[in-house]
């Protein structure tokens, strides 16, 4: 690896997604992307903190995602913050659809990722909110498994 070479992470997190909602269900869905926008991901360069999912018209678009401009991009730079549409398929789309209307559950982008042919990936959850005891009772049961690993790591 070169020196202006930088190593691609391999998936990029929404750490805050855990913690403010419980999460019930997974799809995993393609993304519409520009070519500065699939180089600028490889480099690390998107970020999915306050981004959220909505179904429009049939389609779900990823709203809020910040994808950063491309260092070595021209005059046809992408807009970072500008709404990407993701691909899924008509029946999983309709499922949650129904899921989002009837049961005011919200769609979560949780991790971009490569898959398994290299294409770019956003993982989108159905998830419900969390309120502030949920979220004490979360931090309170990593607490005890954190003392739990600590003690038995110690006997061995």
């Amino acid at each position: 690896m070169t020196k202006t070479q930088t190593r691609q992470p391999s998936q990029i997190l929404n750490r805050r997604a855990k913690f403010e909602y419980l999460i019930l269900d997974r799809y995993e869905a393609g993304v519409a992307l520009t070519g500065t926008e699939v180089k600028s991901v490889r480099h690390g360069r998107a970020s999915l903190e306050g981004s959220y999912a909505r179904i429009m018209d049939g389609e779900v678009w990823l709203l809020s995602c910040n994808i950063s401009p491309y260092e070595a991009g021209n005059l046809l730079n992408h807009e970072p913050m500008r709404p990407r549409k993701l691909l899924l398929h008509r029946r999983e789309i309709q499922k949650m659809t129904t899921r989002v209307t009837e049961r005011g559950l919200t769609l979560i982008p949780t991790k971009i990722y490569f898959g398994d042919r290299g294409l770019i990936k956003v993982e989108v959850a159905l998830a419900r909110g969390k309120n502030k005891a949920d979220k004490r009772d979360d931090l309170k049961a990593q607490d005890h498994q954190r003392e739990m690993a600590r003690a038995t790591a110690g006997r061995f």
